[in-house]
């Protein structure tokens, strides 16, 4: 038993041995290949000896035929072509893929006769729209601002990035998500900054397969901050009121002495008035006679002699002037 089994792991050895050096007589390159779909896509297989016969297959599908005599590659689809590499050496040959579509991922195999296959992966993205929403905006000095990138009909979902004036933006103040719609990606990413001085942001996609990112950009325009209108508005009132206030009372106090300045005016005119007319009045007075009451008749004159008078009683005679 355990001799069998040694037998078989020998048995097994020489396999590999005998495959590795097979192998190292064929070669396929590249092991693996990214294009974006419409492009065009090499694989080369460099045989070390003398072959007659190779098959080219995508997926299941036999693409292309290459006899080692002149003039005898066979393509079956025009998407196809092979052909002998530069250095006109039949040791190695070339096989194209031409207008590349999503189709063709997948496995690209080469068979040299009296050899085993050799395996190569083919990976096809495509690359899609990318736009940041709206146009360039105006904002104040340290306002935040937000800006929305949308990306679709990638495939697969794309890589979204972020610059402000070429400098790369940190991944922690933009988020961005993605949607397999079907056969494609659909990405949007949401960036929020603080508005410092007049900036160009961009928005980057790109998937491996593509050279050089696509981008929208829009610029911001910063205007000064103006000054705080609420603290404005309030020191203005407050300065306001009391200067109202300030005016209110002396103005108060102005009417109230020119009010007391005109009464004392007034006494002081009716005093200048008053005092002369009554100077004349009394001088008037003074200067009337007075009358006699000729009706008037004393007691002691009802006879010439009076009879009866008591001695001791002093007749007086009143005058009464009107």
């Amino acid at each position: 038993m355990i001799a069998s089994w040694k037998i078989w792991f020998g048995l097994m050895s020489i396999c590999l041995l005998q495959y590795r050096v097979v192998s190292q007589k064929f070669q396929l390159e590249p092991q693996n290949s990214t294009v974006l779909q419409g492009s065009d896509v090499q694989f080369k297989a460099t045989i070390q000896e003398d072959w007659k016969v190779t098959t080219w297959h995508i997926g299941a599908l036999q693409a292309l035929t290459v006899i080692n005599v002149p003039e005898s590659i066979l393509p079956a689809f025009d998407r196809f072509s092979g052909r002998f590499c530069s250095n006109g050496t039949k040791s190695c040959v070339e096989f194209t893929i031409h207008n590349v579509t999503r189709t063709d991922e997948g496995e690209v195999t080469c068979t040299v006769q009296g050899h085993p296959p050799q395996k190569a992966q083919l990976y096809v993205q495509e690359s899609g729209t990318v736009r940041i929403l709206g146009e360039n905006v105006t904002v104040l000095q340290d306002e935040q601002v937000e800006f929305e990138c949308v990306t679709a009909a990638w495939f697969p979902a794309p890589t979204i990035s972020w610059t402000q004036n070429n400098q790369t933006v940190d991944s922690s103040v933009y988020n961005n998500t993605s949607i397999n719609n079907g056969d494609f990606f659909n990405s949007t990413s949401i960036l929020k900054l603080k508005a410092a001085s007049n900036t160009r942001v961009d928005c980057l996609a790109t998937v491996s397969a593509l050279a050089t990112p696509k981008t929208s950009s829009v610029y911001v325009v910063v205007v000064p901050k103006p000054a705080d209108w609420t603290v404005l508005i309030a020191v203005v009132a407050s300065f306001g009121s009391c200067a109202l206030l300030v005016l209110l009372i002396l103005g108060i106090l102005f009417c109230y002495k020119h009010r007391k300045e005109k009464e004392q005016n007034y006494q002081d005119e009716m005093r200048r008035v008053r005092t002369p007319s009554q100077l004349s009045v009394v001088s008037a007075v003074e200067q009337i006679p007075g009358q006699v009451n000729n009706s008037y008749e004393p007691e002691y004159q009802n006879n010439t002699t009076n009879v009866g008078v008591e001695p001791g009683f002093v007749k007086h005679r009143h005058v009464t002037i009107v």
